[in-house]
């Protein structure tokens, strides 16, 4: 199904985005509405056979709004500029002159207070009206459009409500009434517009995390500064200590330490070396280093963040989809209510006309809902920029609230418990040989092979200054080891099996090896025709903050933690006391894991698996939540993941559960605070105690309250330290 993004010109809030879906989901063909505030696009899914742009294009229009095709320079371009970035402030701030003008004139500075308590007795100066109908025509001036174009199309909204208000309050002459409430409600918008910005500039923050330009070096060794944009692939850059890297490469030249906390949320800087990888936006701390670039600068690591966290706007969270569903029934209940008070309190109590009118009109401001609707996408806006800043990536508003409902995390071993690389744990010589014997040959014939064993006998050999010689004649055996000749005599590997099957395993070395395997150890064994040399235990290590990830886990709310491993039954278990999990499950093929968290999902509702986001991917689709380990090095962890962590920090998990029971914490704050003043004011009204000022002020006011609440999650409580 072809799916094609508009820049969409004057898409500020709900309102605008109701009023489009309103116009483009009933075109034939399409199948599908995204939008995304903080850059003002929206995306559509359509057949192709039955719409084309230039339809969508006309629908849009039809709005007051004006859509073009989708740019990938509009995402930094998505704040307004010139006018249209200052033009609701400047028209609020003319309204609010003119409405100081208006009093002014009426009764003159000493008696302004009268003029708000009661206006009886005092004449209204023309000038003095004419003042109020200038407030009231500024501070409508971004209102009374879409306010008709809410009425063409049967489809009432708050900017339909506050007109229909402030034109019966000018109908009954009151005339202060009409420009306060014009007043505060475009004091109200121009809060959204800012709090929306706010979180734009959140999320434009990244933009900056990386630099525009990179010092290219020729083949002749000369340095030029040029665009990251002309950087191809391949190319060779150099990076001088504090400058941050501005491509994704792989050091060729010299070490260093980098901050990668832009990107991968690290408290501690990283080692680097030749060969070690680096992204964009992370800073060079020491030496000076040469880099060889393997993306091109709209691929980075960085740039794909950047391009996600805008995409997950368009994902609307369960609470925004409530508050979504509440608003479009609520407004025109409340506006019938409305007309019930105008009409019946005459009719049947005998009471005044105008006085119900006037309590009718206050109904209609109460019925604006813009602190509720507001409520939620401000919150969720900055949990993800907050989440980004710590080297979390949360894939759109349902994934932010996700995690503040889960029962219970399966984790996977390899890679996430562990390092995800076996290491030597420990050499039992035999027959009179050395450890460094051994070690040199079993690295002779592991030199050959690509096994992950084999590479950590290597490494060990290397990492005590051993080279050994090489070996002839190198024979793998299929799962069980292989052979070699070194210095003209016969050697092999191999496992456990194949010492047996050679018939040169003892009573004492059986129980040997039985011990260590039940550690957790794979054990390589060693040896010649004559005798056995060694038997070399290896293990993938725990992670160093595994045990505490688990512990935070629990400590915050997690039910059950579960380990899920293909190996071996004694590893899975060693592994899982060391780490303190409550469950393991091992000796599973992905589709074994597939069933055991359906199990979880069973049990305890909504679960979460974490793991390397390529080789888990189907356990990750059937949990509830499928969060990626150290997604920032990997491409595809970051595409099948709901949530990626971008650096190999498990501590992530347990700071992002507690995060996003805080952004549900303040959304819920926000939509009982909004309704809760709804409520006070409509019994209020009804008891006819309520004026239009005042109700548009707690209006105002309570979306205040809302939007600086909401802010908060832009700074929430830093990961401990690894």
């Amino acid at each position: 199904m072809p799916i094609v993004a508009f820049k969409i010109h004057g898409m500020d809030c709900a309102e605008e985005v109701a009023a489009l879906k309103a116009e483009v989901a009933p075109l034939p063909g399409v199948r599908d509405l995204a939008f995304d505030l903080l850059n003002g696009k929206m995306t559509v899914e359509h057949s192709a056979s039955t719409i084309t742009p230039d339809t969508v294009v006309a629908a849009v229009a039809k709005t007051g709004m004006r859509a073009e095709p989708w740019q990938d320079a509009d995402r930094e371009d998505a704040e307004p500029a010139g006018w249209a970035r200052w033009s609701r402030s400047a028209t609020t701030a003319a309204s609010g002159l003119l409405l100081v003008g208006g009093v002014l004139a009426h009764v003159g500075v000493s008696g302004w207070r009268a003029a708000i308590g009661s206006q009886e007795g005092l004449t209204m100066p023309l000038a003095s009206r004419l003042l109020y109908l200038g407030a009231v025509v500024a501070g409508g001036w971004h209102v009374f459009p879409k306010s008709w174009r809410a009425l063409v199309r049967l489809r009432p909204d708050m900017n339909l409500l506050m007109t229909i208000a402030v034109g019966g309050a000018l109908l009954i002459d009151e005339f202060f009434e009409a420009a306060t409430v014009a007043f505060l409600f475009a004091v109200s918008l121009t809060l959204e517009s800012w709090s929306v910005a706010r979180a734009r500039r959140a999320i434009g923050a990244l933009m900056s995390l990386s630099p525009d330009t990179a010092r290219l070096v020729a083949a002749d060794g000369t340095e030029t500064v040029v665009d990251v944009q002309e950087v191809p692939v391949g190319a060779a850059i150099v990076v001088r200590p504090g400058d941050k890297f501005p491509l994704d490469g792989r050091i060729s030249k010299g070490e260093t330490t980098v901050n990668q906390a832009p990107v991968t949320g690290e408290s501690m800087p990283v080692p680097k070396a030749r060969g070690s990888e680096v992204f964009a936006g992370t800073i060079n701390q020491d030496g000076a280093v040469e880099v060889i670039t393997t993306k091109p600068a709209g691929d980075t690591t960085l740039a794909r963040i950047i391009r996600m966290v805008g995409d997950a706007q368009s994902k609307r969270s369960p609470s925004e989809q409530w508050v979504e569903r509440f608003a479009r029934y609520y407004t025109p209940a409340v506006m019938i209510l409305a007309l019930a008070v105008m009409i019946l309190p005459p009719l049947v109590l005998d009471g005044g006309w105008s006085q119900w009118f006037y309590q009718g009109l206050v109904l209609l401001v109460i019925a604006c809902p813009c602190a509720l609707v507001i409520s939620t996408p401000v919150s969720i806006v900055a949990a993800l920029a907050a989440s980004a800043s710590h080297g979390v990536l949360v894939k759109g508003g349902p994934y932010m609230e996700a995690p503040a409902r889960l029962n219970a995390v399966a984790l996977d071993k390899t890679g996430t418990l562990t390092v995800g690389r076996p290491e030597v744990l420990r050499i039992v010589p035999l027959s009179g040989h050395s450890e460094a014997e051994v070690l040199a040959i079993a690295a002779a014939v592991e030199a050959r092979s690509e096994h992950p064993l084999a590479a950590a006998i290597v490494r060990e050999a290397g990492a005590r200054g051993i080279r050994p010689a090489p070996a002839d004649g190198y024979q793998a055996m299929k799962g069980k080891g292989a052979t070699a000749t070194l210095h003209g005599r016969s050697v092999w590997l191999g496992s456990h099996r194949l010492l047996e099957e050679r018939g040169q395993e003892t009573p004492q070395m059986h129980a040997q090896l039985e011990n260590m395997e039940q550690d957790g150890a794979s054990v390589v064994v060693v040896g010649e025709d004559r005798h056995v040399c060694a038997l070399i235990a290896m293990a993938d290590r725990i992670r160093p903050n595994a045990r505490a990830a688990v512990q935070a886990m629990r400590a915050a709310g997690i039910q059950r933690i579960v380990m899920l491993t293909g190996d071996n039954r004694a590893t899975g278990e060693a592994i899982g006391r060391e780490a303190g999990v409550d469950e393991v499950h091992a000796e599973l093929l992905p589709e074994d894991k597939v069933a055991v968290v359906e199990q979880l999902v069973s049990r305890y509702g909504r679960v979460a698996m974490v793991g390397d986001g390529v080789n888990d991917a189907p356990a990750m689709a059937r949990a509830s939540l499928g969060i990626a380990m150290g997604a920032a090095g990997t491409d595809a962890a970051l595409e099948t993941a709901d949530i990626a962590l971008m650096g190999d920090d498990l501590l992530s998990v347990a700071w992002l559960v507690r995060h996003s029971r805080h952004a549900l914490r303040v959304i819920r704050q926000n939509i009982f605070a909004s309704l809760l003043v709804k409520a006070v004011f409509v019994l209020l009204t009804l008891a006819g105690h309520a004026s239009l000022w005042a109700a548009i002020a707690a209006d105002m006011g309570a979306s205040l309250l809302v939007i600086f609440n909401g802010l908060r999650l832009l700074k929430p409580k830093a990961r401990p330290a690894t």
